[in-house]
């Protein structure tokens, strides 16, 4: 599976070699603004029943939203990397410092790494700071499995029927 450029209306679903019976399915398409388009690509050796075009798209944005939850958050503009490990760290220390009104506080998160490698940290000193934090992580958490759903409920599969 790729990401290729094309035409913006190209087909979903088109036999590329009826010899070999070649297939390709495509999904995810990005139109640009001069007529071209990007879209996610898979080709196939056979032609592939509904349910198997439906499989792999949705896969894909199951994978997509995971790396989005992962890798899309950014706070105070530190991008921060969520792991589940990561997450339920995030909220252990966040409770803890509900729990006992900021007692546990200060604590210090490596919260990912900047465009060089270098860890970033971050010292949170008190409990509005960590809840301003953890209440948009968990934002960012909830809005993204929401476009996920959002795009999985969208698929149509009447899109890649062929004559």
């Amino acid at each position: 599976m790729r990401r290729v450029e094309g035409t913006n209306n190209v087909k979903l679903l088109e036999c590329i070699n009826p010899v070999k019976d070649r297939w390709h399915v495509r999904w995810d398409v990005q139109q640009g603004e001069d007529g071209s388009a990007t879209y996610m690509e898979e080709t196939l050796s056979h032609k592939p029943s509904e349910d198997e075009i439906k499989s792999l798209i949705t896969g894909w944005y199951n994978t997509e939203t995971n790396l989005q939850i992962l890798r899309g958050f950014v706070w105070k503009d530190i991008p921060v990397w969520l792991s589940t490990e990561n997450q339920n760290n995030f909220k252990v220390a966040h409770d803890l410092a509900l729990q006992t009104d900021g007692a546990t506080l200060p604590v210090k998160f490596k919260l990912g790494e900047d465009a060089d490698g270098q860890p970033l940290y971050f010292m949170f000193e008190d409990l509005e700071t960590l809840t301003d934090f953890y209440i948009k992580s968990v934002k960012h958490v909830q809005d993204t499995l929401s476009g996920g759903w959002e795009m999985k409920d969208n698929f149509n599969p009447a899109e890649y029927r062929t004559e």
